[in-house]
């Protein structure tokens, strides 16, 4: 698999993904008192009906784009990956925009994913978030 990211200078974060995620929330809570003239505070102060159609159109591209990587040929499948991480991005900013919404931070959502790994993946990471069974409800 080619290498397709270059890194700026300067010292790494331990965790990209973290970094960009965390740079996002925090650009998102601050739009939160920016005005109508912000797409973020619209989202978040306006219709619930409008973020969520946001983002299920979003998906929708996604899963648009991954029909066009399977179809594509080798000359463009680049280009279709491109446009399959591009759709992606979207769908995080928008799920984002509703996970803050609602008030959900981002390390809930972290201990959301790491109740679901097992035992032993747990134990060889080591510490990880963990949801309060208090606070895991599933609908009721």
């Amino acid at each position: 698999m080619t290498n397709k990211v270059h890194f700026t200078e300067g010292e790494q974060p331990a965790s990209q993904i973290g970094a960009a995620l965390e740079h996002l929330q925090q650009t998102i809570e601050a739009r939160r008192s920016a005005g109508e003239e912000s797409y973020t505070y619209r989202l978040l102060s306006g219709s619930p009906d409008t973020v969520l159609k946001k983002l299920m159109e979003e998906a929708g591209e996604v899963a648009l784009a991954v029909k066009d990587v399977e179809a594509a040929d080798a000359a463009e499948r680049d280009a279709h990956i491109d446009h399959m991480r591009y759709e992606a991005g979207d769908v995080i900013y928008h799920l984002m925009v509703v996970l803050a919404r609602y008030g959900v931070s981002l390390e809930e959502m972290a201990a959301e994913m790491n109740t679901r790994m097992t035992e032993d993946a747990i134990a060889l990471r080591g510490g990880v978030a963990l949801l309060d069974q208090e606070h895991i409800k599933r609908g009721k």
